[in-house]
């Protein structure tokens, strides 16, 4: 439906072709309870900022990530939703860093309201990095 609403006017339409080309190129999300559900043996690092776990992908080529932002630590819904952006914007940046047999989980702490975006950035690829170190990542025979 969408599709068709950009064709009535190309201006739209290279609008709505460049956004499906973003969407290609990011990384699927995780959206099923169960896949959120930790592990005991899944690696974990805490930052101050937010905590990540990451654990193998059940298909190859299929490597997502989680966002958990809770009403627990964040009240208001305009606090949660820019943590979640917040998170969105770092992992755009580290993409590149992240293992592509991985799944990644990131839950959001309070103090993510407060970062700047260097500073997220910087803890995005350090969080990333250790995880993605070769005693944590699956071994496929």
């Amino acid at each position: 439906m969408f599709l068709l609403f950009c064709r009535n006017n190309k201006a739209e339409f290279a609008k709505c072709n460049y956004y499906l080309i973003l969407i290609d190129i990011m990384r699927k999300t995780i959206r099923k309870h169960k896949d959120f559900m930790a592990r005991e043996n899944d690696p974990m690092v805490k930052t101050p900022l937010f905590i990540a776990r990451s654990r193998p992908t059940l298909w190859d080529g299929d490597a997502k990530y989680g966002l958990v932002v809770t009403k627990k630590t964040f009240h208001c819904a305009h606090d949660r939703n820019r943590a979640k952006r917040l998170l969105r914007v770092w992992l755009r940046a580290c993409e590149s860093d992240m293992n592509l047999q991985m799944d990644y989980i990131f839950i959001a702490r309070s103090a993510i309201l407060d970062a700047t975006l260097q500073l997220g950035i910087e803890t995005m690829k350090k969080a990333i990095g250790k995880l993605s170190n070769e005693k944590n990542s699956p071994t496929f025979n």
